[in-house]
């Protein structure tokens, strides 16, 4: 069982890296992930006080609080302004001793006042650098030397020794407010972040026996407990509608803007807002097993499942700084030894330039919040990604298969027409058809029943005895002595009965008693109204190949791959024979190009576990879907499909670029700085105002 706490004051990146690593070392917390974009700590173990003790060795500052004691933070720059006025007035004091020293510097050198300059100088440095100094001193003491506070103590130190003394004030000015504008930075994004995820209901309105309503936390409610909810309060848990009238806003969950009417008999889904009327509900699940609960838990648990990217930059991040700092003494001692006339002086502030750009803030800090922002905003739209593994995934699909029932078409089959054989009348063969498929939820048996109450009523249930579901073919058992299969042309051939139907371009539902054919009925299944523009919009963005698949007739696949321009499809499938047809397609695929499938998650499980990315539509209520898929699409609208990958694609292309300007700048600045062509100052921006910048990229990733 894991446990997830709340890092409170955790700002720094390299810190969250420091943490993580250090924890996997000690037993008990070797599973210990930490997400930077949420400040949540995931880890097997209950002991707070242990957990604790070994991050306060690390950071004092880092508080964890357990995740159910959360207190939600807000975000205003008055605030921030506030918790950080002593830090601010340090550096503004610092800021005023410098332009002193400035001022007064030829006059100091001209009178010998030296002492007094150092003196100066040294004030000016410890205001602004003293909490640098002490975490610096700290993490050496653990025996950690490649931290950022060492390495700024270093380099600004080694200045001062050089006489370099307005460099050393400067350049640590410029870090500490680098810094806060970069903690800044942070704050805002993760508070957008959070944002996106606060949809879990504070309260729920529970009617007690007496009649009376007590307001409860959500988690103490009980299935078949009533509820009443108010307008413009949220659904606290999953619930039936047993009074009332109203119009839901979904938005939360699914993306869709336009509310949702409902009234007795309705399901609704915790997290929706109740927009205009009084309802009345009956729960039919517990708060942890809620539609909201399930978001929350993929979105927040998504950053455990890390894409390839991030893991490099883990391991590269490890190895940057120790090899820069090699370089830096290298600079430093090798030229003025090999070449007598070069001074020490100048290599040593070269190589302390280098020692600036030594720390990987920039990745370390904006690579996990621009995927995390990605699946976060790709939740705001009802598209639920498992991980950031699966962004990289979708990225680079170029293949989509695609279920055809339920997922281009509505799933909803209507009987266009109904022929008999051998001597069975229409309600004969109805008779049976509706008694056999009774026992079944498949939406064509479900046709049967609403064609048959629409023409008789409702019907009296007979006894099926011997019942049977084939996969993929049908249905079969006695009724009254007479054995009943009911199914498709598998089925039938199985059976070995014979048909010959004009299916019309139809699905075929056949009916044969005592294996001999009664009669079939010719079934409808409407587009849904996006499925055009949804196979458009694939097409458009690149994607080279949309395959439908089915285990429908043949007429009745070319009928949609005709309207939808669909170019291959293969007809006439049992679930095993999908799978077999997905592997064909991996193999065919190129190195890099991955396959994504789409169904409706229910039926089409071994599909969506074996592609590259298995995307489930519409399945928030399927527990069988948000398992086994990658991707949960919350509506059953196909054009999301586009939609998730688009997103995937810009969130993508913002990580490569934060690499791109990260590693640009740093390793211009190196050479620079090996070349005598960059000062400390550059040095610093290509720290800390690159990660500001890249920090300031990732967020373009939450409003995807």
């Amino acid at each position: 069982m894991s446990f997830r706490y709340t890092l409170t004051n955790l700002d720094c990146a390299d810190c969250a890296m420091n943490i993580e690593t250090r924890l996997k070392k000690v037993t008990g917390f070797e599973d210990a992930a930490i997400n930077f974009g949420t400040s949540t700590l995931t880890v097997a173990s209950s002991d707070a006080a242990r957990l604790q003790k070994e991050i306060s060795q690390i950071d004092a500052d880092i508080v964890i609080v357990k995740e159910t004691e959360r207190i939600q933070s807000s975000f205003s720059f008055g605030k921030i302004i506030k918790e950080n006025s002593k830090d601010l007035i340090l550096i503004a004091a610092s800021a005023v001793l410098l332009v002193v020293l400035l001022s007064t510097e030829e006059t100091l050198h001209t009178k010998g006042y030296v002492l007094f300059e150092y003196v100066l100088a040294g004030a000016a440095f410890l205001l602004c650098g003293y909490s640098v100094l002490i975490k610096a001193i700290k993490t050496v003491l653990r025996r950690e030397y490649f931290d950022e506070n060492v390495l700024m103590s270093i380099a600004s130190i080694g200045a001062f020794s050089i006489h370099a003394l307005e460099e050393a004030i400067g350049v640590m000015i410029f870090y500490q407010v680098g810094e806060l504008l970069q903690s800044i930075a942070v704050k805002k994004s993760r508070h957008s972040i959070q944002k996106l995820l606060e949809i879990r209901p504070d309260y729920a309105n529970l009617i007690l026996e007496s009649g009376a309503i007590e307001r409860v936390n959500p988690q103490d409610v009980k299935v078949g407990d009533l509820l009443i909810v108010k307008p413009g309060e949220k659904i606290p848990l999953d619930a039936t509608v047993i009074e009332g009238y109203s119009s839901i806003d979904t938005a939360v969950l699914t993306g869709e803007s336009i509310p949702r009417e409902v009234a007795a008999g309705a399901t609704v889904l915790a997290g929706s807002i109740n927009c205009t009327g009084k309802l009345t509900l009956k729960t039919i699940k517990l708060f942890a097993e809620s539609s909201v609960s399930k978001i929350l838990t993929m979105v927040e648990h998504a950053t455990e499942k890390k894409a390839k990217t991030e893991k490099f930059i883990t391991s590269f991040a490890k190895i940057y700084t120790p090899v820069i700092v090699f370089i830096a003494l290298l600079v430093a001692v090798v030229p003025p030894l090999v070449v007598p006339a070069e001074q020490f002086t100048t290599w040593i502030y070269r190589a302390l330039v280098l020692l600036v750009i030594s720390c990987p803030c920039a990745l370390v800090l904006s690579i996990p919040l621009g995927y995390f922002g990605g699946i976060g905003g790709a939740s705001r739209k009802g598209i639920l990604i498992k991980g950031s593994n699966f962004i990289d995934v979708l990225a680079n699909v170029k293949h989509v298969v695609v279920d055809k029932t339920g997922t281009l078409t509505k799933g909803v089959f209507n009987v266009n027409k109904i022929v008999t054989c051998n001597g069975y009348s229409e309600k004969e063969l109805l008779d049976y058809a509706v008694s056999i498929e009774s026992h079944s939820n498949h939406p064509v048996a479900k046709s049967v029943h609403r064609y048959y109450e629409s023409r008789y009523g409702c019907y009296r249930e007979n006894d099926v005895t011997a019942y049977q579901e084939i996969h993929g073919g049908g249905v079969k058992g006695t009724i009254k002595g007479n054995e009943i299969i009911a199914g498709n042309t598998f089925l039938m051939s199985k059976e070995n009965i014979d048909v010959a139907a004009d299916d019309e371009g139809s699905t075929v539902l056949y009916v044969a008693v005592n294996r001999t054919l009664a009669g079939y009925f010719l079934l409808g299944d409407e587009l849904k109204d996006d499925a055009s523009d949804a196979i458009k919009a694939l097409k458009k963005s690149g994607i080279q190949e949309v395959v439908m698949l089915t285990g429908d007739t043949k007429a009745a696949a070319k009928s949609v791959a005709d309207k939808l321009s669909i170019e291959k499809y293969h007809a006439s499938l049992l679930p095993e024979q999908k799978v077999a047809i997905l592997e064909t397609i991996l193999q065919k695929t190129k190195k890099g190009e991955k396959v994504a499938f789409v169904g409706d998650g229910i039926n089409d499980a071994p599909v969506l576990a074996r592609a590259d990315a298995g995307i489930a539509m519409g399945a928030l209520g399927s527990d069988a879907a948000i398992e086994t898929a990658d991707i949960v699409l919350m509506t059953d609208h196909p054009s999301k499909v586009a939609e998730a990958i688009q997103i995937a694609r810009l969130t993508k292309r913002i990580v490569v670029q934060n690499i791109v300007l990260s590693l640009g700048v740093k390793g211009i600045v190196l050479l620079l700085g090996v070349a005598g062509l960059a000062s400390m100052w550059a040095a610093v921006f290509a720290d800390v105002g690159v990660a500001l910048l890249a920090v300031m990229n990732s967020t373009r990733a939450l409003r995807a």
